[in-house]
């Protein structure tokens, strides 16, 4: 099988983003410490040039869940396969996830993480398609809202392949 991606965001186009979303991070916890969990594996590109754009004091964590498998589409049921390392009580939290849809697994991880009783918690998401909703739950930082196509790239996969592309495409078949 030919594998046909077709770039939806540029990789130029990304850096731009991720710079603006590290600087209105920055300033919106100017003074604070920040604890910021990023959600295993998609996520990781994304947090690791994000951070480097924040210029608060900063702890990383990570966490590990699955609502997909190996298909395309959502299962609906979220596992928790990795929790945190360390208590999160008091701490300014911001969750950092690759891409939200139906919204299910980002509202199952905040509400899991409010319980813990942070001081603050929020949530930043690269991409957000938000006609794939199955749940009211709006990130408070968002990359880039798209359509509803299965994409791959900039950490996102399709069958464990395809992370290492520095731009965000559509898996054409």
């Amino acid at each position: 099988m030919s594998l046909q991606v077709k770039v939806l965001i540029s990789a130029e186009e990304i850096a731009r983003r991720v710079q603006e979303l590290g600087q209105q991070i920055s300033q919106d916890y100017q003074g604070q410490d920040l604890m910021i969990i990023g959600i295993l594996k998609g996520a990781v590109v994304f947090l690791s040039d994000l951070i480097r754009h924040i210029t608060v004091p900063l702890e990383l964590d990570f966490m590990a869940i699955s609502s997909y498998g190996e298909a395309t589409e959502t299962s609906g049921v979220v596992q928790l396969l990795k929790d945190l390392d360390r208590p999160i009580e008091g701490q300014h939290v911001l969750i950092v996830e690759d891409i939200i849809d139906s919204g299910l697994t980002l509202s199952y991880l905040y509400q899991l993480l409010q319980s813990r009783n942070p001081a603050s918690l929020k949530t930043a998401v690269l991409l957000d398609k938000p006609e794939r909703r199955r749940t009211v739950f709006i990130p408070d930082y968002i990359g880039f809202s798209i359509p509803d196509k299965f994409v791959i790239g900039y950490g996102l996969d399709y069958n464990h392949k395809h992370r290492e592309l520095p731009y965000v495409g559509v898996l054409e078949h």
